[in-house]
């Protein structure tokens, strides 16, 4: 889009007021606009470039995390430098809400072309009333593709030859992103007691990163399930290639139809983010009735901080504010985080035992700065396979979750659950992870 020197110049203003009603004073970035204008610190690390007045737009009509994010998918926003000097500014805006007194003054200040003609929404975004529903089966394979069957190319260039996309475990910061997700998959396997000949069940199986360990390094025989056609088509060439088919099952098929228990053993590991508050009994008894007597669950999600009323029921905790963020708009449709104390509550009302939690947030920081890098590295091909819009998504996505695990506003943990029988949980004395 095109503007009039006139149209950039009056553009200060505006920014300067809308940025200090967003993000308060003193940014320690620096801003560019159209016509070549540059507001605060020459020395700053990270540049927000302002390309369009949509970018203004976008932001009145949606403050907060939503228009931005809109600005920066559409284009018109761009960021230069240090991404992560951006991505932390969420510290700024937890809860924006501009009143409307303020809306109409910045609208005045866009002109009246600020009414006339909004800029359009990214077609990546999901409109509220879409996929926003309860978690039916429908419901849920939707979801589940709108995130997944982007093409396993695009998954391949950001994940990496270990095709796992949840969060990995680093003995140390020198780990290779693949070392540290083979770490995952080792840890999961001794949490879990793997022996030869037991029957294991991974729920929310992806690229099949979990089964193909455990039955390559601990001789079990494994069914791992999706609800993604895509991701089930290259979990099965993988088993192939590496001559576990004897061993490795992989099925298209929701947690809710599997019947054909007991196993010995369950991972589920980064899917419970798409179960869902009503059905979290239904998950975990339905899980507990396909363990053997003293089997073993790792549940592996992420989670949330516990509200400002922790005596509020898990399932009213979800706010207006969840449903329009955007990573609920873009990334995850129908996801719903967890408070992990809630979770824990609720995983032994269902007739576990929880024997060990463990957090991995300062983990699940590093994995997605490799992704991101991962996601640079390779910008244009990106672009090529899902368009830039849909790659600005994953960026702006990635680098936000990281900087919230770091500054630790969301969480990872990993739950051990035993199926307990009279008092035998099967659980070692003291544990070898």
């Amino acid at each position: 889009m095109s503007h009039t020197s006139s149209e950039q110049v009056t553009l200060v203003e505006p920014v300067q007021a809308i940025t200090a009603a967003l993000l308060g004073g003193d940014l320690p970035v620096q801003l560019r606009l159209p016509d070549g204008t540059t507001l605060g610190p020459s020395d700053a690390k990270t540049t927000i470039v302002i390309r369009s007045v949509d970018a203004l737009k976008h932001i009145v009509r949606a403050p907060g995390e939503l228009g931005i994010g809109r600005a920066y998918v559409s284009g018109a926003l761009d960021i230069e430098g240090d991404l992560w000097g951006f991505v932390d500014l969420q510290d700024r805006l937890p809860d924006v809400r501009l009143s409307p007194m303020e809306i109409a003054r910045f609208i005045r200040m866009l002109g009246p072309d600020a009414v006339r003609n909004p800029p359009p929404i990214p077609p990546e975004e999901v409109a509220i009333g879409g996929l926003l529903h309860r978690h039916t089966l429908r419901a849920d394979a939707e979801s589940i593709s709108h995130h997944y069957d982007v093409g396993n190319d695009f998954y391949e260039l950001v994940l990496g030859p270990s095709w796992t996309y949840s969060c990995a475990v680093f003995e140390s910061s020198d780990d290779s992103l693949e070392q540290a997700q083979a770490n995952k998959y080792e840890l999961i396997s001794r949490k879990l007691g793997l022996a030869p000949g037991m029957r294991l069940l991974d729920v929310g199986c992806g690229w099949g990163g979990m089964v193909l360990h455990a039955a390559e390094h601990h001789g079990v025989r494994a069914v791992g399930i999706t609800i993604s056609k895509e991701q089930a088509a290259i979990a099965r060439a993988r088993v192939a290639a590496a001559g576990l088919t004897d061993r490795v099952e992989i099925r298209v098929q929701d947690y809710r139809d599997i019947d054909d228990g007991p196993f010995d053993a369950i991972s589920s590991i980064g899917m419970f983010e798409h179960v869902g508050s009503e059905h979290l009994r239904l998950y975990f008894e339905h899980l507990h009735s396909l363990l053997v007597p003293g089997g073993r669950l790792l549940n592996h999600q992420i989670g949330r901080r516990p509200g400002p009323d922790s005596k509020v029921p898990l399932k009213r905790e979800r706010t207006a504010v969840h449903r329009r963020g955007f990573v609920h708009r873009y990334v995850f449709p129908n996801g719903e985080l967890h408070e992990i104390g809630s979770l824990v509550s609720g995983i032994q009302r269902t007739g576990f035992e929880v024997r060990h939690v463990e957090s991995l947030r300062e983990h699940y920081a590093l994995t997605l700065r490799h992704w991101v890098n991962n996601l640079d590295n390779n910008w244009t091909r990106a672009v090529e396979l899902v368009g830039e819009g849909r790659a600005r998504v994953w960026r702006l996505y990635m680098a936000g979750s990281s900087s919230q695990f770091s500054r630790g506003t969301i969480e990872v943990h990993q739950v051990l659950a035993a199926k307990t029988v009279n008092g035998k949980s099967g659980m070692p004395w003291r544990p070898d992870w």
